[in-house]
């Protein structure tokens, strides 16, 4: 089934002990979108400048990644510095500029508006609102959020959870909305507000569910080299969602299923700088990761 993501796209400089990178293609709805290729077709909505690279936009096009959704306003496309030292879980913002995505108002396209699978980025909970409103044949919407959001719209962050079926959210979030330092009590509340299902990302430890009063633990790939983790995240949720939008069904199976898929993605999101690796990839990678994933996690009953 189709696929839509709403969200940021950027051109990001960074900088990590093993290497840095100016002005290469970023932005969450970029990492979700070429993630989520690999299963489904993905409609894109997003903004960029007059600035925007052509050679960015042929990723999109390599991937089919429908663009009809992307619109092009007079200005500079959204731009993020970051660094990382030796803890590659914690990203220092130097820089933002948000630019256009200050401009950003989605307005769906008949076709956007019928996709059945949804991913809402971490952008303006209001925004987030706004897109539900505009849904017709929605199936499943999951949405995403970020720590400003968090500290300056709880109640409208909150509004937005309460209109979707699943939130992905990393775990200083889930905790820091929640007030709990408790994982499985964070994703207890959250699934209170309404929500079916809850993901929250851990980064090199990879992620935990709940999922209708049952609790989920997905291991991360152990890899020896990473070089940039920015975008994983993201490349986790184009993961889940686009598996579950192949699969067109959303249950405990699925799901457990979807979130070691986004352990795949992540993985090769890390081992190299923007999506230089994520956009490499033949779908037997995937598979051949997945299964390594399996096959370092499954143990004997306790006798």
């Amino acid at each position: 089934m189709s696929l839509l993501v709403i969200g940021t796209v950027a051109l990001d400089s960074v900088k990590t002990p093993f290497g840095e990178a100016e002005s290469v293609l970023g932005g969450s709805a970029t990492y979700f979108s070429v993630s989520a290729s690999y299963f489904t077709s993905v409609r894109l909505s997003a903004v960029i400048g007059e600035d925007f690279p052509k050679e960015h936009m042929d990723v999109f096009n390599k991937h089919k990644i429908n663009t009809d959704g992307l619109v092009t306003l007079p200005g500079e496309t959204f731009r993020w510095k970051g660094s990382y030292g030796y803890d590659l879980n914690t990203a220092n913002t130097l820089e933002t500029h948000l630019n256009v995505l200050m401009e950003f108002k989605p307005k769906l396209t008949k076709e956007m508006a019928n996709c059945p699978f949804v991913f809402l980025g971490n952008i303006d909970p209001d925004i987030q609102i706004e897109v539900i409103d505009q849904l017709k044949n929605r199936k499943f919407v999951a949405l995403d959020s970020m720590n400003f959001w968090i500290a300056n719209k709880p109640e409208e962050l909150k509004k937005a959870i309460a209109m979707v079926d699943m939130v992905v959210i990393n775990e200083t979030e889930a905790r820091e909305f929640t007030g709990t330092p408790s994982l499985v009590k964070a994703a207890k509340e959250i699934g209170k507000m309404g929500p079916k299902a809850v993901i929250i990302k851990q980064g090199e430890y990879g992620s935990i569910s709940w999922f209708k009063g049952e609790v989920f633990s997905a291991p991360a790939f152990l890899l020896e080299d990473v070089y940039d983790p920015t975008g994983a995240g993201d490349s986790f949720a184009g993961g889940v969602m686009g598996y579950l939008a192949k699969r067109g069904e959303v249950n405990k199976n699925s799901l457990r299923q979807a979130m070691i898929v986004g352990s795949a993605m992540a993985s090769y999101n890390v081992e190299s700088f923007s999506l230089d690796k994520l956009t490499s990839l033949e779908f037997n990678d995937v598979v051949n990761r997945y299964n390594e994933i399996k096959r370092t996690t499954i143990f004997e009953d306790l006798k």
